[in-house]
């Protein structure tokens, strides 16, 4: 029996790659992650934006290389969350009830690489504004009210919430 169990862990430790994708059909989405990565990129390019013009320590320059792979780093979560969601949750009913919804996911998928090229703020309110639009279509289909409020931290931007009872 041992000599069986050796057997199989050498052959696991002699696997050179694997890749797998995980497809569990949990059923659970929500758009709140990539409402939060969205705002999290216009709080990022705000913090970019407000070393400009200063001359920059080293200090501030290791903050900046942080910001930046933060700001690329959220844009690219919103493009896996959004990807997850129009590919795993919408089917057919879903594209009915939203029939914009393949447009949609385009223009966040190409407003999300803006953000990650560049520092352009109305890019990231434009992104969230996409995502908005997203989450709004998402209830939709799962029959649930939505209101829109400020998010109550930085960057102070409207935000689209389900009316939950």
């Amino acid at each position: 029996m041992i000599h069986q169990f050796t057997q199989a862990l050498d052959s696991l430790l002699s696997i050179k790659s694997v890749s797998a994708h995980c497809d569990v059909p949990c059923g659970i989405y929500d758009p709140s992650t990539m409402q939060l990565a969205a705002l999290s990129v216009i709080r990022f390019i705000d913090q970019i934006n407000e070393l400009d013009g200063k001359e920059l320590t080293l200090a501030d320059q290791a903050k900046l290389a942080r910001l930046v792979a933060e700001k690329e780093s959220h844009a690219e979560k919103v493009k896996q969350e959004v990807r997850v969601m129009w590919g795993d949750y919408f089917k057919a009913p879903q594209f009915e009830a939203c029939p914009g919804t393949h447009e949609l996911v385009h223009n966040i998928m190409l407003t999300g690489s803006k953000c990650k090229q560049g520092i352009d703020r109305a890019a990231g309110e434009e992104l969230l504004t996409l995502v908005n639009e997203f989450a709004n279509s998402f209830w939709k289909t799962k029959g649930v009210e939505t209101y829109t409020a400020t998010c109550p931290y930085a960057p102070a931007m409207e935000v689209v919430y389900p009316k939950l009872a």
